[in-house]
Parts: C-alpha cells; structure tokens; sequence
C-alpha cells in the first residue's frame, strides 16, 4: 500500500509562528490541527506517538499527583476511566493496567505470563515501547527504539552515580540493556553502538546544572528526529519527526520560554517546504 503524502500540510506547517512577545506557542492546538489533515491510519501512528503522554498521566494519577500533561490523547477524566476498565488505550497497555489491578483486588491469575515484579511505572513504559515497536509507522518504530534506549542509558549513570541497581531503572529487554546491567567500563562498552553516547555522558555528569542537562539531551532528541525522516518530506514520517518536535517545544516553552521560542523558529527553518521542494 502507498503511504499518502501530506504536501499542504507540510508546507502550511512552515506558517507557524510564536510571538515573541507572548505565550502564542499552543502546541496542542498545532497538533490538533495536523490530526484535521492526517489518514485514519496516520492518525493513529501519531496517537501512538503521543501516547507516551498518556502513560505519563496514568502513572501520576496512580501516585495521585495533580501534574497533567495535555499533550496525550486522552482527558484526565477519561484516563481515570480506563484506570478502572481500559477501553480506548491500546491492548498492551490495557493489559498493564488490568494485571496490576486484578493484583490490587486480590484477584490475580495466578497463570498470568506479565512479569509483575517490575513494578507497574516500568510495565507501563515496557509496554508503551512495545506497542511502538509493532506498528506499521517505520518512524514509530525507530523513534521508540532509540527514545528507549537514551532513557535507560541516562538512567544508567545517574543509577551508577548513586550507587544504586540499573537493573531496577531499564525498561525492556536487549542488547543494550544487557549491555548496561553487566558492564562495568565508563561507557558500559557501547561507545560504538551508540553514535551520541559521549553527548549523553557529558550532559549527565553536569549536574551543577540540571537546566543545561535537560537541554544537551533534548537536543539529542531533537537531531534524532531529524535524522530519521531525513529522506522523508511530505509523508507521516515527516508530519510525526515534527511533532517530536513540537513536543520539546512544549516542554521547554514551561522550563525557558525564551529557549522555546529559539527552538519553535529552529523548527519553522527546518520544515521549510520550499526547502524540501527545491532539493
């Protein structure tokens, strides 16, 4: 089956603008409009990708935080429904969500296959990266895979640091993961495995600076999304690398509007459809 190009809405995407002189930026309005646009099938690849979000908020709503992301798809109302009989969240993470809650009314199958013992934080994000990994959505897939593997990595030292198990901060199975749980060397012998390594190591270990930490590794982040739908110009690839995008946008337009709105511009000249269209 042919993927369906979005060439309007890629060049409109470059129209976008975030005042500098107020909090314009509404990154859940731009995503709603980009979900106006998108396929059935497309539309759920990104619903997927902002499911993360959702997994976030469940797993607040279990610790009773009041924090709320509103990049997810579901309502803070429509997740407390799901805690109590998921409907709209997708099958492996429903099934997190009953498992642990069958264990809280002690009605348990005890022939049940889900590890419990992670806990029900790392079963959710297990799940999440597993159902990322089964979609049709190539950017989904390698997007998951490497955003799955940067947060164990950084989990990793920061449990070294503190002298604590990796073991208990990984989420999902690998090489990788293997890799981080035995080695003992700096890098955990993955320096040629992993490209951005060195840029993960060096931002973790300032801590005399947690802004410009979380900075380095958005950045990451960000080049990643890049290069992942490099060749990809005007298909969900490309629509989905920008609303990666978009996404630390948001975060950073909380932590430094300033710092966001640089980001924002740095998106606009990057997504240039004339860009696309004259190479």
């Amino acid at each position: 089956m042919f993927e369906k190009n979005y060439y309007c809405l890629v060049a409109g995407l470059r129209e976008y603008a975030l005042d500098s002189e107020t909090k314009g930026f509404d990154a859940v309005e731009i995503i709603s409009q980009i979900k106006e646009e998108l396929s059935a099938k497309d539309l759920k690849s990104l619903a997927l990708l902002q499911c993360y979000y959702d997994c976030e908020n469940i797993i607040a709503l279990r610790h009773s935080r009041s924090a709320f992301n509103p990049l997810g798809n579901l309502s803070r109302e429509e997740l407390e429904a799901e805690m109590e009989q998921p409907r709209l969240l997708p099958k492996r993470i429903a099934e997190v969500i009953r498992a642990y809650a069958e264990v809280e009314d002690e009605e348990a199958d005890e022939e049940s296959k889900m590890d419990l013992s992670l806990g029900f934080e790392r079963s959710l994000m297990k799940a999440y990266y597993e159902e990322c990994s089964h979609s049709s959505c190539r950017f989904l897939r390698e997007w998951s895979e490497f955003d799955r593997t940067l947060r164990n990595v950084v989990a990793a030292i920061v449990a070294r640091s503190l002298d604590r198990s990796i073991e208990s901060v990984t989420v999902g199975a690998g090489s990788v993961v293997e890799q981080l749980h035995r080695s003992s060397a700096s890098d955990f012998g993955l320096r040629g495995e992993i490209e951005y390594l060195d840029s993960v190591i060096t931002a973790v270990s300032d801590v005399q600076n947690m802004v410009e930490k979380e900075h380095k590794i958005d950045l990451i982040r960000w080049e990643q999304a890049l290069q992942i739908a490099f060749t990809d110009y005007f298909n969900i690839n490309a629509i989905l690398s920008y609303v990666a995008r978009i996404n630390i946008v948001a975060r950073w337009t909380l932590l430094d509007e300033k710092r966001g709105r640089e980001m924002f511009e740095r998106i606009k000249q990057e997504f240039d459809g004339k860009n696309h269209v004259n190479k």
